[in-house]
């Protein structure tokens, strides 16, 4: 009766013991599991797209000048006259408008008024 006893006093500590390490577990729901991956994906994805719109600014700029630039130099072959043999700082075409001012299309598209001292000389 003893050993029966000592048997099943010793089932029951075993008993009580793997259920209290099962309680002390701690569990995360699975919802939360789920919005914590879906948290990291959306914030991946807002990531690459600022890194998307940013490059797609960056070349919608330099299409812009580019096209302010050729539609400058276009208007400007049209309506003014060129200054042939001379050149703006960096040899470029050298118009006269119809005030006697000499200038120059840059890059952006701008008109850049010089003297004639500012002028090179065009091979």
């Amino acid at each position: 009766m003893k050993n029966a006893f000592k048997i099943a006093l010793l089932a029951a500590g075993i008993f009580a013991v793997s259920q209290s390490n099962v309680l002390a577990q701690e569990k995360k729901p699975v919802g939360k599991e789920i919005g914590d991956a879906a948290k990291d994906v959306g914030n991946a994805t807002a990531k690459g797209a600022k890194e998307v719109g940013q490059a797609t600014a960056t070349g919608a700029k330099a299409v812009g000048k580019k096209t302010s630039e050729l539609a400058g130099k276009g208007a400007a072959a049209v309506v003014d006259k060129k200054y042939d043999g001379k050149g703006g700082p960096n040899n470029e075409i050298v118009y006269i408008d119809s005030k006697s001012r000499y200038y120059y299309v840059n890059k952006s598209g701008k008109r850049v008024y010089i003297t004639e001292a500012q002028m090179t000389v065009r091979p």
